[in-house]
């Protein structure tokens, strides 16, 4: 930068302030400064170069600050697929999807000059925030509900849990409970609407209905409630719940799957070595991260991405399940 400065006779600070696209440069210096670029072959460096064109390289990622199994693993394939993309992911942690702190979060990284962000928070606060705000960067919202926001990726949540519940009636099931995830997320709603839809599309009437939080002790106060109940099978919302209740229907005499058969939803690692091995819902997260940023990114080029914005969950079988069974109870 030095060389460029001796040979159009200005200052090093003026060099830097055409280079980073300063506005108030007088025409005749900024074309000196350009012609002893040119001559010199003088290549910014990359921060430089960003700031030149108005581009920084860098996306923004907002998630909820949580253990939770899907939120956790989409905001990790995200940056990964960020990374593969060619992009650096610049990632704001929030305690709560709150429409305050989301709303922090994405001026926090505006300011940061990024150039777009992807929105890891499946609330209907997040939801609300992402379809009534205008940004001045594009937002991809990573979840399921296309309704909510135009530019959204996800999973199919609907179908998985049609999957789920078809399982459980082909089996032969035919009072169905559910322990659904807290409410106020479209994930949670989804599910519980695909669990209603098919047993509607089977003529069978819905069993029983918990509410839980996501975690395995809302699941297993779900299962002391159910343990006493003419169910034979329950579909749980996701995976950390169902472990909670599986432990808490075998304290109370009920065997799983020989009473009770129970489905859940993720399909996190340890799914396969839990007792007995818990049949469930496999989301692919991996290919959600990728989406998001392949949308993201036909939304900075203007070249629309015309992928599909859903990919559909698999059902994994495994030994939590089995035809009903007139067995007695075991013994608490």
């Amino acid at each position: 930068m030095a060389d460029v400065a001796r040979l159009a006779g200005v200052s090093h600070q003026t060099v830097s302030r055409v280079v980073n696209g300063h506005p108030h440069i007088r025409p005749a210096t900024r074309t000196r400064v350009e012609d002893a670029i040119a001559a010199l072959g003088y290549r910014p460096n990359g921060v430089a170069r960003a700031l030149a064109v108005r581009r920084s390289g860098t996306i923004g990622v907002v998630s909820t600050d949580t253990a939770l199994h899907g939120p956790a693993t989409v905001q990790r394939s995200v940056e990964e697929a960020a990374a593969r993309a060619g992009y650096v992911a610049t990632t704001v942690t929030i305690r709560e999807a709150t429409t305050d702190e989301l709303g922090r979060a994405l001026d926090r990284l505006v300011r940061a000059t990024v150039e777009g962000i992807v929105l890891v928070a499946g609330s209907d606060a997040a939801l609300t925030l992402a379809r009534g705000a205008d940004f001045p960067v594009p937002l991809v919202v990573a979840q399921g509900d296309l309704t909510a926001t135009g530019s959204a990726v996800g999973v199919d949540q609907l179908q998985g849990a049609r999957a789920a519940a078809r399982h459980l009636v082909e089996l032969g099931h035919t009072r169905i409970a559910h322990v659904s995830g807290p409410l106020g997320w479209p994930e949670a709603r989804a599910r519980r609407e695909g669990w209603l839809g098919e047993l509607a599309a089977a003529g069978l009437d819905a069993g029983p209905e918990i509410e839980g939080d996501w975690t395995p002790a809302s699941g297993y106060a779900a299962g002391l409630a159910l343990a006493p109940a003419d169910v034979t099978a329950v579909f749980v919302a996701n995976d950390h719940m169902a472990v909670g209740l599986v432990r808490a229907l075998v304290e109370a005499g009920r065997d799983v799957p020989r009473n009770v058969s129970v489905v859940g939803f993720d399909d996190i690692p340890e799914a396969a070595y839990l007792l007995p091995p818990l049949t469930t819902v496999r989301q692919d997260f991996a290919t959600v991260g990728r989406r998001a940023i392949e949308v993201l990114h036909g939304m900075l080029t203007g070249v629309p991405d015309p992928g599909p914005r859903l990919t559909t969950p698999v059902l994994v079988p495994r030994s939590s399940t089995a035809a009903p069974s007139t067995a007695v109870r075991v013994a608490s």
